[in-house]
């Protein structure tokens, strides 16, 4: 089972931090650095230009009627900078900003106080909202629309409630699972906004500005070499970017040249393409142990030994958006380039265009060859 902020829950139930560097996921013992590194005002946020033209109109708008913004919702694979856009906004406004998340909320009466507390025009911020139970939902919708909320004084049959009216607050949320949130729920939301993964150029001018805060001098070949094997995600260069610092301290003239760049990144496993040591094995698995598939997600998280949702979640995005592997009915098949990147040759009958060789087709009944019925 995969869990937030770099844990993941092992097959017998217990939870592990996971510390591979790539992860898109926060790190407990990052959380102070990573702060730090925040952009202090919208227009410094690097990336994203459409998304921050939208949000700027709609500052714009709602400073020059003097009312809060409409209700936010942000959505997009983890690392990408929700939390820091949600800040930026308070920031602009000139608001409060209070934080919680989906998984702390257990019942109306935790929500009670933070939303009471709430100035007009403050800016409520739920991360992973998407994991907000029924009841805590129902409680938000008359606060969302109304500013309102049902306050219960009692339990059992004769249980009375009060209403309590609440500030005019802007409530910003942030999900990495946006088809986990309810139709109800999506509608309450005025402005809905997906961040997508960065370029390199983006990246690399982002690691500059980083390595400034840090105190550290970053040639641009540098940053670009840095940026290229990022996965395209602010979070993962920020983190390769003080891992490499070390060791242009310990180990080189502290200057992070494009050779120094390459040099802490080999011993680190992150190759050219950001591809890390987990994932060089799930592809090499795939190859070498199932002749590149169709494998099932349970087969191949046995064959690992890794649980089968960490694969599914964190490392399989990567691999499908670099064209590595492709997830189909059947199973994850290796492609023609997954090939190429390990060093084996492609097998006959290989298409062009990556797909699985000709002779893997289904048969009749359209079984999959390692006899799962669902290999996901």
């Amino acid at each position: 089972m995969f869990l937030p902020g770099g844990l993941r829950g092992s097959a017998d139930g217990t939870v592990v931090k996971r510390t591979e560097i790539t992860t898109p996921e926060v790190l407990p013992d990052e959380r102070g650095s990573e702060r730090s590194l925040r952009p202090k005002r919208l227009s410094e946020f690097i990336g994203q230009e459409r998304l921050k033209e939208s949000l700027h109109i709609a500052i714009e708008a709602a400073t020059a009627r003097r009312e809060p913004l409409d209700h936010i919702l942000f959505h997009g694979p983890p690392g990408l900078g929700k939390t820091t856009l949600a800040m930026l906004l308070a920031r602009e406004m000139g608001v409060n900003f209070a934080t919680t998340s989906g998984p702390v909320l257990e019942k109306p009466a935790d929500l009670v106080g933070a939303l009471t507390n709430l100035r007009e025009g403050d800016i409520l911020f739920i991360d992973e909202i998407h994991r907000l139970r029924p009841v805590i939902e129902e409680f938000l919708y008359p606060a969302m629309e109304d500013f309102r909320i049902e306050v219960r004084l009692s339990e059992g049959p004769r249980a009375q409630t009060m209403t309590m009216a609440v500030e005019s607050f802007t409530l910003v949320g942030a999900t990495t699972r946006f088809g986990l949130l309810t139709a109800p729920m999506r509608a309450r939301f005025g402005i809905i906004e997906r961040l997508d993964f960065y370029p390199a150029r983006d990246l690399a001018v982002i690691v500059g500005r980083s390595a400034e805060v840090l105190g550290v001098e970053a040639t641009a070949a540098g940053a670009r070499e840095l940026a290229t094997r990022a996965r395209g995600t602010p979070r993962v260069a920020n983190r390769l970017l003080r891992r490499v610092r070390d060791f242009a301290e310990v180990r080189a003239e502290g200057v992070l040249e494009a050779d120094v760049v390459r040099r802490a990144l080999e011993l680190l496993n992150v190759d050219e393409h950001g591809l890390d040591a987990m994932d060089k094995r799930i592809l090499v698995t795939v190859i070498d142990k199932f002749e590149g598939g169709p494998v099932g997600l349970n087969s191949l998280a046995v064959a690992l030994g890794e649980d089968a949702g960490t694969i599914e979640e964190v490392y399989e995005p990567f691999l499908i958006r670099q064209g590595l592997i492709m997830r189909g009915p059947r199973g994850r098949v290796a492609t023609a380039e997954a090939y190429r990147r390990c060093g084996r040759p492609v097998p006959e009958g290989e298409g062009a265009s990556g797909t699985a060789p000709a002779g893997k087709q289904p048969d009749l009944f359209g079984r999959a060859r390692d006899g799962e019925r669902d290999p996901r």
